[in-house]
């Protein structure tokens, strides 16, 4: 895979780098201020390239990248890869994440039983709390 050093757009490097599986989802969320560039909100036709910090945020998951490439046309996942190198705080916070939903997810105690009507009283009180 020919890893080029020119600029390409940002919905078309998001799509190629396989962060999104259309280039529709990846202007969706671009437009929704889920991504950035260089810390500042950008538009689907800006430009990245090599050098470039991008932010993404989908669904629960956030990653840092820095854009060390671009390609033609979108290639496998494990070629996708090399076009991005992820910092170590992003990959470090994203393992953490992953770690406390498996947690979550083994402890039958959470979320197991709908809300008791003491329980409801509760909620509806705090909510009118915050309402103030």
């Amino acid at each position: 895979m020919e890893t080029g050093s020119e600029r390409m757009r940002l919905d078309k490097w998001l799509w190629v780098a396989r962060f999104f599986k259309t280039r529709n989802l990846a202007q969706e969320a671009i437009e929704g201020g889920k991504v950035h560039i260089n810390g500042q909100r950008s538009k689907p036709g800006k430009e990245v390239g090599p050098g470039s910090m991008v932010s993404i945020r989908k669904g629960e998951q956030h990653w840092e990248v820095e854009v060390l490439g671009s390609s033609k046309q979108r290639r496998p996942a494990n070629e996708a890869q090399q076009l991005y190198r992820e910092t170590d705080a992003s990959l470090e916070a994203r393992e953490k994440a992953a770690e406390l939903r498996r947690l979550a997810a083994q402890d039958p105690s959470l979320g197991a039983h709908r809300p008791s009507k003491r329980d409801r009283r509760q909620m509806e009180q705090f909510t009118e709390r915050r309402k103030r």
